[in-house]
C-alpha cells in the first residue's frame, strides 16, 4: 500500500473513532487534523469535502460491521447456529471493545433522521442491508426446518434489532451491568418462539 493510501486509511480510521463518539456534525476537521498530525489542507488533499470524508467513514463502518458481525456468522452452518452467531456478533459490535459500546449507525440514525441527503441515503441503505442479512439467515433456517414455516423474517429482524437498541441504551446510557444478560434472555425467548416444534422440544431436553 502506497504512503498516500496509508495516510488516507489512517484519516478514515481516526474519523471513524471520533464520529462514533460525537457524530458527524460535531466531527471537527481541526481536531481530526491534530489527531492525525496533519493540517486542514492536508486533509482536504485526501478528501474533497467533509461530506466525502463522512461517506468514506460510513463505508469503513460497514466493512468493520461485516468483519465483526456478518462474516463470522456466515461461517457457521445454515440454520439456528448461524442466526445465533449473527446475534452474538451484533452484541459484540454494540458492547465490546471494537466500538467501545458506541454504534456509529445508531448514533447517526438520530442525527440524520430528518436530514435528507447523501449521508442519510447511505445510512438507510446500511440498515436495509443489515435487515436483509437477518431475513436471509432466518429464511435459510426455515428451509433447514429449524424455524417455523410461518415465521415472518421481517418481524423477527425488527425485534432482533430492537433488542440491540434496548441493550445499547441500557448499557451505554444507564450503565446497567446486567444489560448483556437481559438482551441475551430476550433473544433466547424470541428464538424459542420462532423454533419449529421439534427443535423447541429438543432445546428444552
Amino acid at each position: 500500500m502506497q504512503k498516500g493510501q496509508l495516510t488516507r486509511t489512517a484519516i478514515i480510521e481516526q474519523a471513524f473513532q471520533s464520529a462514533a463518539r460525537v457524530g458527524f456534525e460535531q466531527l471537527s476537521l481541526a481536531t481530526l487534523a491534530a489527531d492525525t498530525n496533519m493540517s486542514k489542507s492536508g486533509l482536504y488533499a485526501h478528501f474533497r469535502s467533509k461530506e466525502a470524508l463522512q461517506e468514506a467513514v460510513l463505508e469503513r463502518a460497514a466493512e468493520r460491521f461485516n468483519d465483526v458481525v456478518v462474516r463470522p456468522a456466515m461461517r457457521q452452518p445454515r440454520g439456528v447456529a448461524r442466526l445465533q452467531a449473527l446475534f452474538d456478533g451484533y452484541m459484540n459490535w454494540l458492547g465490546a471493545t471494537v466500538t467501545q459500546g458506541r454504534c456509529l449507525f445508531m448514533a447517526l440514525s438520530q442525527e440524520y433522521r430528518d436530514k435528507p441527503g447523501v449521508i442519510r441515503d447511505k445510512l438507510v441503505q446500511s440498515f436495509k442491508d443489515w435487515h436483509s442479512t437477518i431475513c436471509r439467515v432466518i429464511t435459510d433456517a426455515v428451509d433447514e426446518g429449524e424455524l417455523r414455516a410461518d415465521i415472518d423474517p421481517r418481524q423477527f429482524a425488527f425485534e432482533m434489532e430492537g433488542i440491540g437498541m434496548s441493550f445499547q441504551s441500557a448499557f451505554k446510557l444507564m450503565g446497567r451491568s446486567d444489560a448483556d444478560v437481559m438482551a441475551r434472555h430476550a433473544f433466547a425467548r424470541l428464538l424459542d418462539d420462532a423454533r419449529a416444534a421439534s427443535e423447541a422440544a429438543s432445546a428444552h431436553r
